[in-house]
C-alpha cells in the first residue's frame, strides 16, 4: 500500500512551460513575456493571432528585451508573478 503511494508521488504531472519574447525587463527580478497563439477565426476559418503577456521571474536580472525564453508555471510569487525563467533560448543582437 505504501509502495503505491510513492509512485503516485512521484509521477505527479510536470509544470507547464512555454517560450516566449520578453517586452519587458525594467522592474527588478521581473520580466515580461510576451505568448502568441493562433486561433481559427470561428466563421471565416482564417487564422488570428493573440497575445498573452505574463509576468516571470527572473533571480539574476539576465533577461534584455527581445529574448527569448523559457518560462515555466509555479506557486504564486507576487500579485501577478506565476511564472519562473528557465532558460534563455536566443540572446536579442545589441545595437
Amino acid at each position: 500500500m505504501m509502495e503505491q503511494n510513492m509512485s503516485a508521488v512521484e509521477q505527479a504531472p510536470s509544470q507547464r512551460t512555454v517560450i516566449g519574447k520578453v517586452v519587458s525587463n525594467k522592474m527588478n527580478k521581473t520580466i515580461v513575456v510576451q505568448i502568441e497563439r493562433r486561433v481559427k477565426h470561428p466563421l471565416y476559418g482564417k487564422y488570428v493571432r493573440r497575445f498573452t503577456k505574463m509576468y516571470a521571474h527572473d533571480e539574476d536580472n539576465t533577461c534584455q528585451m527581445g529574448d527569448v525564453v523559457i518560462i515555466q508555471q509555479t506557486r504564486p510569487l507576487s500579485k501577478l508573478k506565476r511564472w519562473k525563467l528557465i532558460e534563455v533560448l536566443k540572446r536579442e543582437e545589441q545595437q
